[in-house]
């Protein structure tokens, strides 16, 4: 790769535009890897400067000074981080696999410097005795947390192991992702006549068309989503069809070619088993949670696993009613996995006279955003969505929005990019480009990424319920972002503990069925007539008698994360024994069901693997974040729901304390009393 001359690199000088918006107008490929390179050597200088310092270790010239390093590497890792998950490249994942291990390697460098470390221990011992204030004391005791995981206080023999783990762990969460997309893009169900995909809405069918056309095929292409349920499912009538779908869904890495997945992930999980052990845990699982707010295996087992009786009774009970109308349709024998969605469609219809695909016409991406998603916004925490036109986009079809508070203050940035395109991995996410930190002086410039099917032009993007759903949630994710008001950045909006994290973004969702907002955005995109009050009636009362599918599968998720992260130091499971592995997994937690599969198969759970952290022994966190969620929602519907003094409340309390406070205790403060678990029980039909 060619040299950049230092003057020509826009990372290795702060962002002339707003809040050091990043000058994508300005980057380009061959700027990524001298400003990794430059940015680790300055980071290091840095650190064994502050280690160096002949004065007596101080909150001021030890913990601020690390907050202050590593300026340069901040700016690239957040652009190449958001960049390499939105609009890859053969080049950039090739770089990104490059990286992982130098970046690791660096970090562990940092994290295990004696010298350093020493100078921690001494602020840490004495924190309490120094004057510091409570923001200050989290930062250290967070600090001295990370530094202590990361192996500091090990052994000169453990710590060289654990830095040769953590570099294979690197390499290894970056082929997982490479592979996955790959295959997953590989996997694209092509149909070539239009009538096998009848049923299919018509912005849907004309989406799949241009999908073929930009592959350069001729017919109808249908792309795969990350999770295990395909949207099309639901509205296919041709059953075959529906079944090459989800067969190609749950084939991804696992087809025995080049992008296989298997014998990458059980190696990630027999290095985490081993790297728990060097830490003194019994397994991943147990080193995971002693960091989170469960704080044990046997806490998180005891929430979840009363859940999985009442959720396989659930799941039994429908999947009876939904062979009766398969078996009416003249199909014999039982309901098979790609049958679920949509025979559930035609029980909706019968039990409710609801038909989900009914409501897309109403849900316009561009109204849900401004009319659903910003008002929400705007009316519990004051804050206004400006339309940005004069900052260079990372993608064609990104949006870039200047945030006010209610006395016309600029706060910050949001970056929204909606659709899906092969370069983009799967799912949806809140990341940043810009993180918010007092002592920086920072404005957060927070980004929301999705993946809707890009309409033709000239045409409305319709969203599905459930993309409607993911939309306010991780616009929940922007907010703890955006409304973040800390000191440092190591703390700031969602650096919570992971099994917390989604709390805020769950509590989000609740707004896009708020009556008076619902009245706002949810207008026929051609009628221009508002939702009728029955449909919504008839859709909330079929929310209301629990989601049996959708309890059974993120309970088989979390708990395949967890039996992958239970193993202890020295199991390996062979390739060849993954399927093997899943299945006795799941009976082993009485959760074995022939036609509703785990939300994400191993070989395709993105979230578990193809992040050298992510969300590994932490995907209960949806479930446990789902308690304070569902107790939440009945506080806000007790008072009043949608007001700026609610608002007030959950930012000043939640939102903006970021990882400053203990958020259990905080979260008792805002409820006035301790969390309840019995209204996520009945949210999902399980009392």
């Amino acid at each position: 790769m060619a040299r950049v001359p230092h003057a020509d690199n826009p990372f290795l000088s702060p962002s002339p535009h707003l809040d050091e918006y990043p000058p994508f107008d300005r980057i380009r490929f061959e700027h990524y890897q001298p400003a990794f390179e430059a940015g680790m050597r300055e980071q290091m200088a840095e650190v064994e400067v502050i280690a160096a310092d002949p004065e007596a270790a101080t909150f001021a010239n030890t913990v601020e000074a690390l907050e202050r390093s590593g300026a340069v590497l901040r700016r690239v890792s957040l652009v190449f981080q958001n960049i390499v998950a939105s609009d890859s490249t053969d080049d950039l994942r090739n770089l990104e696999a490059q990286l992982a291990p130098q970046l690791t390697a660096h970090y562990d460098a940092i994290q295990q410097h004696a010298g350093f470390f020493a100078r921690l221990q001494e602020v840490y011992a004495f924190r309490h005795q120094s004057g510091l204030d409570p923001e200050q004391v989290n930062l250290v005791e967070r600090l001295h947390t990370d530094f202590v995981r990361a192996g500091a206080a090990l052994s000169g023999e453990d710590r060289a192991r654990l830095r040769e783990l953590n570099g294979r762990l690197a390499e290894l969460a970056s082929a997982f992702g490479t592979a996955l997309l790959r295959d997953t893009n590989d996997l694209a169900l092509l149909v070539e006549d239009a009538a096998d995909l009848d049923g299919l809405p018509i912005d849907a069918l004309e989406a799949a068309a241009q999908a073929a056309k930009e592959r350069g095929e001729d017919g109808f292409l249908l792309p795969l989503v990350l999770p295990t349920q395909q949207p099309a499912e639901a509205d296919l009538t041709n059953r075959d069809v529906r079944r090459r779908l989800h067969e190609a869904a749950i084939s991804r890495g696992r087809r025995g070619n080049q992008w296989d997945t298997r014998a990458t992930l059980t190696e990630i999980a027999a290095i985490r088993a081993e790297r728990a052990a060097l830490h003194g845990f019994a397994n991943h699982a147990a080193y995971v949670v002693d960091d989170e707010t469960a704080g044990t295996t046997d806490a998180v087992t005891d929430r979840l696993l009363p859940m999985v009786a009442p959720a396989m009774r659930n799941v039994a009970r429908v999947r009876a009613e939904l062979e009766e109308l398969l078996h009416a349709d003249g199909y014999d024998g039982p309901l098979q996995p790609w049958d679920w969605a949509h025979y559930n469609e035609k029980r909706q219809a019968t039990r409710h006279q609801f038909d989900p695909s009914s409501v897309r016409p109403y849900f316009s991406l561009d109204k849900v955003v401004r009319d659903g998603i910003f008002a929400a916004a705007h009316q519990l925490y004051g804050l206004s969505f400006h339309r940005e036109l004069d900052l260079p986009l990372p993608h064609p079809d990104a949006v870039i929005y200047q945030v006010t508070d209610e006395a016309g203050a600029h706060m910050g940035l949001v970056v929204c990019d909606w659709f899906a395109r092969d370069s983009k991995r799967g799912g949806a996410w809140m990341h940043e480009f810009v993180s918010q930190s007092k002592l920086l002086g920072t404005r957060p410039v927070v980004t929301l990424t999705m993946n809707v099917p890009k309409p033709l032009p000239g045409h409305p993007a319709l969203l599905t319920l459930d993309e409607l759903d993911t939309a306010f949630h991780e616009f929940g994710h922007v907010l703890h972002g955006l409304l973040s008001d800390c000191r440092y950045a190591r703390t700031a909006g969602t650096n919570v503990p992971r099994d917390f994290v989604e709390f805020p973004s769950q509590v989000n969702e609740m707004w896009a069925w708020w009556p008076e907002l619902l009245a706002s955005y949810a207008v026929h995109d051609e009628t221009r007539q508002p939702i009728p009050a029955e449909l919504v009636e008839n859709l909330l009362a079929s929310e209301h008698e629990g989601d049996a599918y959708g309890t059974l599968e993120i309970l088989a998720a979390t708990l395949l994360d967890w039996a992958w992260h239970l193993l202890p130091a020295g199991t390996r499971i062979a390739p060849e024994d993954v399927d093997r592995f899943e299945r006795e997994a799941l009976e082993g937690f009485g959760l074995s069901s022939d036609v509703v599969p785990p939300r994400y198969g191993s070989t395709y759970f993105s979230h578990i693997f193809s992040d050298a952290e992510g969300y590994s022994s932490r995907y209960y966190s949806y479930l446990w974040a789902e308690v304070l969620d569902a107790d939440t929602v009945e506080w806000f519907r007790e008072n009043g729901g949608l007001t700026r003094a609610n608002g007030r409340r959950f930012s000043d309390l939640l939102l903006s304390r970021g990882g400053t406070v203990d958020v259990l205790a905080a979260t008792t403060e805002f409820l006035g009393r301790e969390p309840r678990i019995e209204p996520l029980l009945a949210r999902h039909g399980l009392l």
